[in-house]
């Protein structure tokens, strides 16, 4: 014999001093005791802190993408949706993001906010290849500006997905709303990378935000976020895309709170859409091959003269001594006494053999190889 539990008592002295609850019943259920929210402690002693104990921050991917606002900035079509698009699906099926970064699996939010359900399609098919379509993903052409119920709209996804790992935004103008009357352009674009970040913080997510650079070039690939330093002021981490000359396809500069300073060489494939990590530093593939033989080589080798590079690497000598130059003139190498190579910040490895100081090699022994007129 079942047993049925009702929300009803079946005595009729306890049924008599029920009563349909009214406004009036409020003020007794929320005593000013639940009603006051609770404070959230922002301050300790250096002892307290250091005592503490935290969780390592969690990743998209590893070393790249940390929970948090990131930045993926680029110039148009340098193909930053196609890097958006391939990081969600490896993630939501957890393979390997940039063909070789493990990440763990998990729901994506994909906000694709410049396209159609046609073109995601055709995308979709294209990056996801033979692999089935992940049931984690979820993608969206349309959401409203942060201030205007964007920021509850992801907030109310990723209550229904506990387990999120990363939201992009697609770009992020459509998703920033408008100003608030009277704030000034740093303030203005402080607040709404702060909007985002609030969502991200709470819930220990990744936000990629998709951004844009300025048409004009810079040394220091920050400033080179279109805006002004309130974008990259707010996030946690900026990444900033460039097309890279002559081996690499483009190079992904990455700086943040959580995240190592670092550039990547990546390849990108048009045919499957994907952007592939290339092995070693991202300065060997931006020089000519004769100058990433010889960068590969003072790794292994530095404080060696250009006869033991040309002889290590089966180059013609004055080639090897020619480029030598040109790359200490430009900042790739950094010479020692008597001629001899390395990487910038490679100490030299004592004992190497190298070669006597000969007339057939002379100009090794002017330490500035030869730069003198």
């Amino acid at each position: 014999m079942s047993t049925v539990i009702t929300a009803f008592p079946d005595d009729e002295n306890e049924r008599r001093h029920l009563h349909v609850a009214g406004p009036n019943d409020a003020a007794e259920v929320l005593s000013p005791e639940q009603t006051r929210p609770a404070r959230i402690r922002t301050s300790w002693s250096a002892a307290d802190i250091m005592a503490m104990e935290f969780a390592p921050p969690k990743w998209a991917v590893p070393g790249v993408l940390s929970e948090g606002v990131n930045l993926l900035c680029g110039p148009p079509k340098v193909g930053k949706s196609w890097m958006s698009l391939n990081l969600g699906v490896d993630v939501a099926l957890g393979g390997k993001a940039f063909g070789s970064i493990p990440v763990e699996r998990g729901p994506v939010l994909y906000l694709a906010l410049e396209d159609t359900a046609r073109r995601l399609q055709s995308r979709l098919g294209k990056v996801l290849g033979q692999r089935k379509a992940p049931a984690g993903l979820t993608l969206a052409t349309e959401c409203p500006p942060l201030p205007q119920g964007g920021d509850q709209a992801i907030a109310a996804w990723l209550d229904r997905n506990p387990d999120a790992r990363m939201v992009i935004i697609d770009v992020f103008a459509k998703l920033r709303g408008n100003s608030a009357p009277g704030a000034s352009a740093y303030d203005a674009d402080y607040a709404a990378v702060g909007r985002a970040k609030k969502v991200a913080d709470d819930y220990g997510v990744a936000f990629v935000l998709v951004h844009h650079v300025r048409k004009a070039g810079s040394d220091d690939f920050l400033t080179e976020v279109s805006g002004t330093n309130g974008l990259a002021g707010a996030a946690d981490a900026t990444l900033v895309l460039k097309r890279a000359r002559n081996q690499g396809d483009g190079v992904l500069h990455v700086t943040g709170r959580d995240v190592d300073e670092n550039e990547y060489a990546l390849s990108f494939d048009p045919a499957v859409g994907a952007w592939q990590m290339l092995d070693g530093p991202a300065e060997d593939h931006q020089v000519g091959e004769t100058r990433a033989v010889i960068l590969r080589f003072l790794r292994t080798t530095p404080g060696s003269t250009p006869k033991v590079i040309a002889d290590g690497v089966g180059l013609a000598y004055d080639n090897v001594k020619r480029t030598c130059q040109r790359m200490l003139a430009d900042g790739q190498l950094a010479a020692d006494t008597g001629g001899r190579y390395r990487v910038p910040g490679v100490p030299p490895v004592p004992g190497v053999p190298q070669p006597a100081l000969n007339s057939e090699n002379e100009g090794d022994s002017r330490g500035t190889d030869g730069l003198w007129p």
